[in-house]
């Protein structure tokens, strides 16, 4: 906005955007403690924010219709936040899956993307997409409160052809808005879990790459999921997303970190412990392993190594047993492994541990509890 709303303006942008806003940090809450045995539990624990934000959009979303592209971005998000509990609470009544609540999950990266486009415009919004522990530093959200410094930053779309969307093999970007290229960046290749695609695990990690200063890419594998089993199509492909991203950008070169999440998670092991794997750092999070995956990894690239092990007690998918057995053997073949299991974590995404990743890929020491297994 280039100049302050009148009075009345503002009134209605803080009314529809503080029930929006705890709207989606309440869904962020579900879904990182979704649990099947105990759904009920938690969603009878949320209280009703989508009742709330249903009341401010009727009140205030009059009051806005002047401001077209921001009404536009706002009821994007709004909608999506809608559906979203909806479709729990369709689940909640009995009348879904396991699977359904998943898809209900799915809509917030379509709202997230229609609210990041405000970011930059509206402070609320630009704190919203900042760490929470850092958004009352003025300087971080300085950085962002204004447009771009140059092209080729905030979030793109590499398609892998002009004849389809490209979100099969084809990935997303994020540089931070401030990037400049006189010093290195650290980077993040976050890979997301079976069926998804990297246009939705972006949002598993923008807010922490934004905070930190780090350039995050997100692709899509080239099949439903990760080549986990027959040839291996995905990791020369990922190699080419690295190539490119360090033609255009600077990347540090003691700071690219390859994570992900269940398929994903497992994948990062499959590319991740090759003998030509360009990156410094692993971070497999409620991942399956395998003593078979041993057989495939090469010795030399395992010594040292900094690997990152997160997984949960309550993972109904893949047992933290398989966490352990993993730290284990890759500690006894030399590499340097970090497991944090979380007592209160099922087969969900944790985005708190974004943070200490990126404190670990900055060389930043943890507190010792952090270090070790932290299960009951």
């Amino acid at each position: 906005m280039e100049s302050s709303p009148d009075p009345a303006t503002a009134e209605a942008l803080a009314g529809l955007l503080q029930p929006l806003l705890k709207a989606y940090e309440v869904l962020f809450l579900v879904a990182r403690h979704f649990h099947p045995p105990r759904f009920g539990q938690l969603m009878a624990q949320i209280g009703t924010p989508d009742e709330d934000l249903k009341a401010a959009s009727a009140q205030y979303a009059g009051a806005l219709a002047e401001l077209e592209v921001i009404t536009q971005a706002l009821g994007a998000a709004t909608g999506a936040a809608r559906n979203a509990f909806a479709a729990l609470r369709e689940a909640q009544a009995g009348a879904g899956h396991v699977r359904d609540i998943f898809r209900a999950f799915r809509f917030l990266p379509e709202g997230l993307e229609a609210l990041y486009a405000l970011a930059n415009v509206l402070p609320p919004v630009n704190r919203f997409f900042l760490e929470p522990s850092l958004r009352s530093d003025e300087a971080l959200q300085a950085l962002y409160i204004r447009p771009p410094s140059q092209e080729q930053v905030g979030i793109m779309h590499f398609a892998t052809s002009e004849d389809d969307d490209g979100e099969r093999g084809g990935f997303w970007l994020y540089v931070p808005e401030h990037y400049t290229p006189d010093r290195n960046w650290p980077l993040v290749m976050a890979l997301h879990g079976g069926s998804g695609t990297g246009h939705q695990f972006l949002w598993s990690w923008l807010r922490d790459a934004r905070s930190r200063g780090a350039i995050l890419v997100a692709p899509s594998s080239l099949g439903a999921t990760w080549a986990l089993s027959g040839e291996d199509v995905d990791t020369p492909n990922l190699h080419r997303m690295l190539d490119f991203i360090r033609s255009n950008w600077s990347i540090d070169p003691a700071r690219i970190l390859l994570t992900g999440m269940s398929d994903g998670g497992t994948f990062t092991y499959v590319s991740g412990l090759q003998e030509d794997a360009p990156f410094t750092h692993l971070a497999p999070i409620s991942a399956a392993f395998h003593p078979l995956l041993f057989a495939m990894i090469d010795a030399t690239r395992l010594s040292n190594l900094p690997v990152h092990i997160t997984h949960g007690a309550l993972d109904w998918m893949f047992p933290v047993t398989m966490a352990r057995e993993a730290a284990s053997t890759l500690k006894a073949a030399g590499a340097d492994v970090t497991l944090r299991e979380l007592f209160d974590l099922s087969h969900t995404y944790p985005r708190e541990i974004n943070a200490e990743l990126l404190d670990w890929l900055a060389g930043v020491p943890s507190p010792p509890s952090q270090l070790t297994d932290t299960s009951p």
